[in-house]
């Protein structure tokens, strides 16, 4: 049986500003289509929530602390979601049969198998009266896999169907950025975190200023490195058993070494922090960035200087960029329905391949 379905994809990703949401068509194997991408943004109340909520969210025993305040910004994050699918689905006279909802990260700790994503799957069923495949990295989790990253085998078809010349590495620069490598034979060679992509230019430009990001990169490129703070800060990065994980969360990772520092000097050293530790793992190969990240053009400029390969933004394959994560989600949902696997030995490091996500129907 090869069917084909249409699914919507949302993702929420570690920035906290949005949803992105994508209908493609596919078999969930060897084939896909994308027919829609949109963002909706989210509004100030729900991003000010999740900011101070995550804020708070340090260890597990704070789920359980902030049990109250967790569940009502999760429904407030739901019904978000859902008016964003109602927008969609007036819009196209496309028959939508699945609803991937990945949810909003607030926390993520690999040993003790907890990945917390807000996002009721139930209620949004119920909403939006549409099968919702949700849930996606618990049964990683399970198998002693590490729940992240989990778009690899959707990255694996990407490549396969834009006819990108392999080998090639695949960098996504969210909040935590991540790699896959995939070989001349169009196979999963490896996937990985890196470390921190967006998250910590991100913070401290929140922290220092009323923006919520630094757009292209331009405070960065205004300010100063320092040299001495840069070097003593990757020198204990490589040191620390944190360089040797293979997911991360926003938590790992803090704005202490930099808190002396102005506005722009702290942007311009947290910039080329990041900019080292995604350059170590970006060897021998075509490389091609994905993601918000992508459009730090400071960022991008930065690695390129210390690396020897070839760089560019995925978009020049005629790709879009933004919504690679949230087809990926439709893609890994259909995938979750027919029981196929989402990850696997080479990509989380789980003990087998893995389906996993949950699908509910509540209407």
């Amino acid at each position: 049986m090869n069917q084909s379905y249409y699914c919507l994809g949302l993702m929420s990703g570690t920035s906290m500003d949005g949803v992105d949401a994508s209908i493609i068509k596919t078999n969930g194997k060897t084939r896909y289509s994308t027919i829609l991408d949109k963002y909706y943004e989210y509004p100030t109340g729900i991003y000010n929530n999740l900011i101070k909520l995550k804020g708070k969210i340090k260890t597990s025993k704070d789920l359980k602390k902030y049990r109250k305040q967790i569940k009502l910004v999760e429904k407030k994050i739901t019904i978000f979601h859902a008016e964003s699918v109602k927008k969609i689905l007036k819009k196209t006279k496309i028959k939508i049969e699945f609803v991937g909802f990945h949810g909003q990260t607030i926390f993520h700790n690999v040993k003790e198998k907890i990945s917390k994503q807000l996002g009721d799957g139930k209620l949004l069923s119920k909403l939006i009266k549409k099968k919702v495949v949700f849930n996606f990295r618990k049964n990683d989790l399970a198998n002693n896999g590490e729940g992240a990253p989990l778009a690899p085998v959707f990255h694996k078809l990407l490549v396969k169907k834009y006819k990108i010349k392999t080998p090639v590495t695949i960098l996504n620069i969210g909040g935590i950025a991540n790699i896959t490598s995939i070989n001349k034979k169009y196979q999963l060679v490896s996937s990985e975190d890196i470390g921190p992509g967006n998250c910590l230019i991100d913070r401290w430009v929140r922290l220092k200023s009323n923006k919520k990001y630094d757009k292209k990169g331009l405070i960065a490129r205004s300010g100063n490195i320092n040299k001495f703070i840069l070097n003593q800060s990757l020198d204990n990065f490589y040191r620390s058993k944190l360089s040797k994980k293979k997911s991360y969360d926003i938590n790992d990772f803090d704005l202490d070494f930099v808190k002396k520092l102005s506005l722009k000097d702290g942007a311009a050293t947290l910039t080329e922090f990041t900019a080292d530790i995604c350059s170590k793992k970006l060897v021998n190969r075509n490389i091609y960035v994905s993601g918000g990240g992508r459009k730090n053009n400071f960022l991008i400029r930065s690695i390129k200087k210390k690396i020897s390969c070839n760089i560019n933004l995925i978009d020049i394959n005629g790709i879009d960029g933004d919504y690679i994560e949230s087809q990926a989600f439709a893609y890994l949902a259909i995938r979750s329905y027919l029981k196929l696997p989402i990850s696997f030995p080479k990509t989380t490091g789980c003990k087998k391949p893995c389906t996993g996500g949950e699908v509910v129907k509540n209407f």
